[in-house]
């Protein structure tokens, strides 16, 4: 298959990406092909997003707090005192249906591969990458076994991922401190928030996980990206929407405005960078790699402005190792004798779209255990405006 006329973030010259058994194998001027063919016109392409922090099992939840809290403990207490009936009523929806909507809420937005914090997923085959061959710790405040988890000598070969400095007070700045003083087998650490992490706490992880929005929401505070990039790989992560928007365009939207990294930084933040810490097959549009790729509307912008002003309404195509998993219906006919899976139809915005599985009866089984839950997308569906 050829991905063709589509311009690239940082290079507005069109290309065509040329993709054969899930892999990339060429990335070229744009020019006819008589093998199988999208031709796009006025897009970008970009790597599938990498969402580098997820909880995929909490995002039924609305965002939960009313104050500015000083740490992750002070919010974790409150909210349980409350909002224990609402908490309570998502709990009550079966894991393995969170964890689907879970994976739903980021491939609707472009992200096709996430970082699940927390236990391992119960579901078989998602449609999307959900990576987790990590040690997650959740912190040192909230995990009673901590230390010994970090030093298990089973897990040495593992990063180990970790909430990390989330708070405004010295206590948040302490327990990052507690954390390195106790890595004893000197395990590579990805930290996640580091809102109180300093420039020397910071030459001991091998990256930190940013969340803008969700520190923004909870402490009106977020790290200080621009001092701590200099000593520290910057990932970039949603959280789940228990703390922030469903729409990881949303969160970016808002880091970008921080000005804390440059666009470029930005975008890697979001590629290239994690492919790399992670390990990944992916991120980059280089021959060999999996066809993780996004193809969304640049709306008459330069590609790199484009990418910054995407929506879940501007995305065109979600590639996950050359597999169509999304795509609009503008492609339907280009696509008659491509595709062989089963779609559901979904309304983003103004526009409909085509997601593999069945999307449909997930939120219908979601809704027999909470009928109020509330999705972005229309089930069942509306008319477009």
């Amino acid at each position: 298959m050829v991905l063709n006329n589509v311009t690239i973030p940082g290079n507005d010259s069109a290309v065509s990406i040329s993709i054969s058994e899930g892999k990339i194998i060429q990335v070229a001027p744009a020019i006819a092909n008589d093998r199988e063919q999208l031709t796009f016109v006025g897009a970008i392409a970009f790597p599938g997003l990498i969402n580098s922090h997820d909880h995929l099992d909490f995002n039924l939840f609305p965002q939960l707090g009313t104050q500015t809290y000083e740490s992750y403990t002070e919010w974790g207490k409150h909210i349980h005192r409350v909002y224990a009936d609402e908490i309570s009523s998502v709990l009550k929806i079966p894991i393995a249906l969170r964890e689907q909507w879970g994976i739903y809420k980021n491939l609707l937005c472009g992200v096709t591969t996430v970082v699940n914090h927390g236990e391992k997923v119960t579901i078989h085959d998602p449609l999307i990458t959900v990576f987790e061959n990590c040690q997650s710790i959740h912190s040192v405040l909230f995990e009673k076994n901590w230390k010994k988890r970090l030093n298990n000598p089973l897990k040495i070969s593992l990063p180990v991922v970790i909430h990390s400095g989330e708070g405004t007070n010295a206590v948040a700045h302490a327990e990052i401190d507690a954390l390195i003083k106790w890595n004893l087998f000197g395990r590579k650490l990805v930290g996640v928030h580091g809102v109180a992490m300093d420039m020397r706490q910071a030459k001991h992880f091998k990256a930190l996980v940013w969340c803008p929005e969700s520190n923004y929401f909870l402490l009106n505070k977020t790290a200080a990206i621009n001092e701590l990039k200099t000593n520290t790989g910057i990932l970039f992560g949603t959280d789940s929407t228990l703390t922030g928007h469903w729409d990881i365009w949303h969160h970016i939207r808002l880091a970008r405005k921080t000005q804390m990294l440059t666009d470029h930084e930005l975008y890697h933040s979001l590629t290239s960078l994690p492919a790399k810490i992670w390990q990944l097959n992916t991120g980059s549009f280089i021959a060999g790699l999996d066809a993780d790729i996004v193809i969304a509307k640049s709306n008459g912008k330069p590609s790199l402005q484009a990418f910054y002003d995407v929506t879940p309404d501007d995305i065109l195509l979600v590639m996950h190792k050359g597999e169509i998993l999304l795509f609009d219906e503008s492609l339907y006919h280009q696509l008659t004798g491509i595709i062989s899976q089963s779609y559901n139809k979904i309304l983003t915005g103004n526009s409909f779209k085509y997601i593999q599985g069945d999307i449909h009866g997930l939120i219908a089984e979601i809704k027999r255990y909470k009928p109020d839950a509330g999705f972005p997308v229309p089930y069942p569906i509306q008319p477009a405006a």
